[in-house]
């Protein structure tokens, strides 16, 4: 196979066109629909649906940019590794991480990461949906609780769980009386299963105000509107200090963070130097790690 077509094939499949990987990469258009021709004609396959203005992968195509994509990228890692006589982390690391790590945490992960690797031009995209890493380009994710992902591996890097917290002010009901509740999302009136020194009990909840984000739930919940269903990280503080008490850990409410990469591929330096980073800010994973450093 010639892998000169076969990179021309990715660059072509990874903007979606002709014409614009012929933009990005300053290589003639003809040239490019050339080699990609030459290609399918060697595997006797169509790699691309040409239409009147678009062109997308065919199930083979798709196939074939999947298995090499990540191959042609450790080839020239390995290649600007030996011409510049090591392993030294360097070039483009994409990584999607969710909104709460992002809001809370990423900032002085990425801004510690990068003092100590100049090189490497981190770029960090915040979202909690779960990206396609192969389609998107992303070399690493940051995901909460994923599902088992046979083409991903990785290792989870932090625990955490979910509590209920209000304002002293507010008394937890009892007798079955319902809590006005302050919720992620629109959501119906939500009941909170929670363990506490007394053991199970459920809470009624009411929603009086609905956030699209948990940082803002839990300013909502400082204020004293309602009680809220928070990460213990991200409250710690405040129960800590008195500003917000417990009503009770959420039944079995575990939360785990997972850094995930293609399992086809090899570790890169700047993926493996980031792993190593986020194990030295959470050596041992916990709430009260993330807590320290939220407010560190």
């Amino acid at each position: 196979m010639d892998l000169l077509a076969l990179a021309d094939f990715n660059l072509v499949a990874r903007h979606g066109g002709f014409g614009k990987a012929a933009r990005v990469s300053g290589r003639p258009k003809a040239t490019l629909s050339r080699r990609v021709a030459d290609l399918e004609a060697s595997l006797d396959l169509r790699l691309f649906e040409r239409g009147t203005r678009t062109i997308r992968l065919t199930q083979e195509g798709r196939a074939l940019f999947e298995r090499t994509a990540m191959l042609l990228s450790e080839l020239d890692e390995t290649a600007a590794a030996i011409a510049s006589g090591g392993h030294k982390p360097k070039g483009r690391l994409r990584i999607s991480a969710p909104l709460l790590f992002s809001q809370t945490a990423m900032g002085r992960i990425a801004a510690g990461f990068a003092l100590r690797y100049p090189e490497v031009r981190l770029e960090v995209t915040t979202e909690d949906r779960a990206v396609d890493m192969i389609e998107e380009g992303y070399d690493l994710v940051i995901r909460v609780n994923p599902d088992p992902d046979e083409a991903l591996i990785g290792r989870a890097f932090l625990r955490d769980r979910l509590v209920v917290v209000a304002s002293p002010d507010l008394a937890r009901p009892d007798g079955g009386r319902v809590a006005p509740g302050v919720v992620r999302g629109a959501s119906s009136a939500p009941t909170w299963r929670v363990t506490a020194a007394d053991g199970m009990s459920a809470i009624r909840v009411e929603p009086v105000l609905a956030l699209s984000s948990l940082v803002a739930v839990r300013d909502a919940v400082r204020a004293g509107v309602g009680a809220g269903c928070l990460p213990v990280s991200l409250v710690s503080h405040d129960l800590a200090n008195g500003s917000l008490v417990a009503w009770g850990d959420i039944a079995g409410s575990e939360i785990s963070l997972w850094a995930l990469y293609p399992s086809r591929r090899l570790l890169s330096a700047r993926v493996s130097a980031f792993l190593d980073y986020l194990k030295e800010a959470f050596p041992q994973g916990t709430p009260d790690e993330l807590a320290a450093y939220i407010t560190g």
